[in-house]
């Protein structure tokens, strides 16, 4: 059994996997194929080689990374081994926290309701959406 940290290139889908950006390794294969995911600016396909030094844009939800590889890995260790396989950019930094700080923002003013809506209010929901349909 080789080591996982020396390689000349390991498959993408199993990078994003062992750098913990995806779950599973398909769910890192299927947004590798649906385009949110980036090689030096181009769209790859998920076996493609990964080398060290290589830029990565990673769209994961409402967040992007812009990362650079600086280590290989065909296995899934612990978060602090995870974040040493890469190197986010600052710009990418800086933009994810005002990303996230806009949207805290939008949602402030929003209250949950205390309790779950009874018969009488259920049915002047459903009547609301009765006119947006319209």
């Amino acid at each position: 059994m080789t080591d996982g940290l020396l390689q000349a290139a390991v498959r993408l889908d199993v990078w994003l996997w062992a750098a913990r950006f995806f779950r599973t390794r398909s769910l890192a294969k299927q947004a590798i194929e649906t385009g949110k995911v980036e090689v030096a600016g181009q769209r790859p396909k998920s076996s493609r080689a990964l080398r060290v030094g290589e830029w990565l844009r990673i769209g994961r939800g409402e967040e992007t990374f812009e990362v650079r590889v600086l280590a290989l890995s065909e296995t899934r260790g612990p978060a602090a081994v995870a974040q040493a396989l890469y190197e986010e950019s600052e710009q990418s930094r800086q933009q994810r926290i005002q990303l996230r700080e806009l949207r805290a923002a939008e949602r402030n003013g929003y209250r949950p309701p205390e309790h779950r809506p009874d018969k009488r209010a259920r049915r002047l929901i459903r009547a609301l959406g009765d006119i947006d349909a319209m």
